[in-house]
């Protein structure tokens, strides 16, 4: 009778997904950023990766065998996915020994010391780039120019982003027609520019969540609703104010909204478990976000937004509690 028999109450349904698919199902998902990190960026695109990566799986299985004395859960795809998308968050110039350091908060900080996967507050790589952003500034915010866009491939030109221009030039009291003027949306679109590695193509970020929707990893309940209230906030601003704030098309292809709002905020740990709450979430990401981006001191907002949001969560899903199966529906 040592063999116990754990028996949950019904009902039970099986849908064939377990925490490997969807991981490795995001990976996936990722790939085409990755391969177009590459053309753009080269060598050193490879070289960020991959050293995350590294870094990532190396820390969890340190932390998990030496310090919490459990198994190490190395293949399960979540230290993976933080590697990756710690990479897509930083600039593909940024020194081996920083990448470190971001792997190290971003499982040491923002996963392992809550114990690990599926008790984590917080979406791990964003705490890993925003311990960075806040710890090395400089380095940061110093953006390696596109191969597109080099005088030569093997110079180290970097550029600002889109985002701090704009900043930078209302700060200046700049026209915001002439701060736009610099800018093709073409370029902005495709990712010709300069920026982190995952935040360079709206496209292969689209064909990624759409990828993600069609295999049922995700729903469009978060990024839709990050995404369209970003819109409606800043288009509201526009047209009440056009030359005090840009358009909302420009903020939409600038930065990194698009990958918080598909890869990072749709997190399944750190998210609310219902539709409703995925919205409100959703909403709120979206207006802080426009906040933190227009009024703030940072040029971007959505790491920021995602995480104070994260905290959120737990009151999110005490308000907005799925109906339970079986349960009756108000009147």
């Amino acid at each position: 009778m040592n063999n116990k028999i754990i028996i949950s109450a019904s009902p039970h349904i099986h849908s064939g997904k377990d925490i490997g698919k969807i991981m490795y199902g995001v990976v996936k998902a990722m790939i085409p950023l990755f391969l177009f990190s590459i053309y753009l960026f080269g060598v050193s695109a490879i070289i960020v990766m991959f050293s995350s990566v590294i870094f990532c799986l190396l820390f969890e299985y340190l932390i998990s065998t030496f310090l919490l004395k459990s198994k190490a859960s190395i293949f399960d795809g979540s230290a993976l996915i933080t590697g990756m998308l710690l990479a897509f968050n930083i600039p593909a110039n940024l020194p081996i020994w920083i990448i470190a350091i971001g792997a190290l908060a971003a499982i040491g900080i923002g996963k392992m010391s809550f114990g690990g996967l599926g008790n984590n507050i917080f979406n791990p790589a964003l705490v890993g780039r925003v311990f960075l952003i806040i710890s090395f500034p400089s380095q940061m915010t110093s953006w390696p120019i596109p191969k597109g866009l080099r005088t030569s491939f093997f110079d180290a030109q970097t550029a600002a982003t889109p985002l701090t221009i704009l900043k930078e030039g209302v700060r200046n009291k700049e026209s915001i027609f002439d701060i736009i003027s610099q800018f093709n949306f073409q370029d902005l679109f495709i990712g010709q520019i300069g920026g982190s590695m995952g935040e360079m193509s709206i496209i292969l970020l689209i064909f990624g969540m759409i990828y993600m929707l069609w295999k049922k990893i995700i729903t469009w309940h978060i990024p839709i609703s990050i995404i369209g209230t970003t819109f409606i906030f800043l288009e509201v601003l526009h047209y009440f104010h056009p030359h005090q704030y840009t358009s909302a098309i420009f903020h939409l292809l600038s930065g990194g909204l698009f990958l918080g709002a598909i890869f990072m905020a749709t997190d399944y740990v750190t998210s609310p478990m219902s539709k409703k709450g995925m919205i409100v979430y959703g909403i709120g990401i979206g207006i802080i976000t426009v906040l933190i981006r227009l009024y703030g001191a940072y040029p971007e907002g959505i790491s920021f937004a995602i995480l104070i949001m994260n905290a959120f969560v737990p009151i999110i899903n005490n308000y907005l509690k799925p109906r339970r199966f079986g349960g009756k529906l108000k009147a």
